[in-house]
């Protein structure tokens, strides 16, 4: 491993199924990738978050290829605006994240690229597990905060806080009832293990999500009753 694997690539890791590589809880890992790329560069101190809007503060490269490239499309994007918010953002970034961060994964040789043709016609690609050594220490660390009351590290609290926004408590333990560990997820996401700017970009991409899914609850009522 030549570095560190991000938060993103960590959220991708929980919600990938091992064997089959197919993506479980789709929608809240892809609210929860760019969610965590922002966190990600906050504690690099590459962004600020304040007021729901975001902005660059150092363009110097991560070292990592996947939080610089992420940085450089933000700055991009948000050169000439007058007001760069968050949430903005996050709904713009969702175009390119998860797909960035599969491709790390690929790189990093913890899964592998399988592709296939659904009915001999529509092209599926799947990323099962290749090296499970990344994935069975976070496990190991998220269980030692989550359900034996250990305190988190600044990276694990915003993981853990991602979860939590994105409703991916099943993903993280498939295995416990998620009545048995939604109250501790929520008690670190409310924590103090991060500065504001990390614990807004998880508010942001929380927020999003959840207009999202009013939206789409809104969309869907108003089609069943025009049917």
């Amino acid at each position: 491993m030549d570095t560190q694997v991000t938060l993103a690539e960590e959220v991708l890791l929980l919600t990938l199924d091992d064997e089959s590589g197919v993506a479980k809880e789709r929608a809240g890992a892809a609210w929860a990738i760019p969610g965590a790329l922002l966190a990600e560069l906050a504690l690099a101190g590459r962004v600020v978050l304040e007021d729901g809007k975001v902005s660059a503060v150092g363009r110097e490269p991560v070292g990592e290829p996947l939080l610089d490239g992420c940085l450089g499309r933000l700055v991009a994007w948000a050169e000439g605006r007058r007001t760069a918010k968050a949430s903005d953002w996050l709904l713009k970034d969702r175009a390119t994240a998860p797909s960035d961060t599969l491709a790390r994964l690929v790189e990093r040789g913890l899964v592998t690229e399988e592709r296939h043709k659904a009915l001999g016609i529509f092209p599926v690609r799947r990323y099962p597990e290749a090296d499970g050594s990344v994935e069975r220490a976070l496990r190991e660390r998220l269980a030692a905060v989550v359900l034996h009351g250990a305190e988190p590290d600044a990276r694990t609290g915003a993981l853990i806080a991602l979860l939590h926004a994105s409703d991916l408590h099943r993903s993280a333990f498939p295995d416990v009832p998620r009545k048995a560990v939604a109250p501790r997820f929520a008690e670190i996401a409310e924590g103090e293990w991060a500065d504001r700017s990390v614990r807004e970009a998880i508010r942001n991409a929380r927020a999003v999500l959840a207009a999202v899914i009013a939206v789409t609850a809104a969309t869907t009522a108003t089609t069943a009753a025009t049917m």
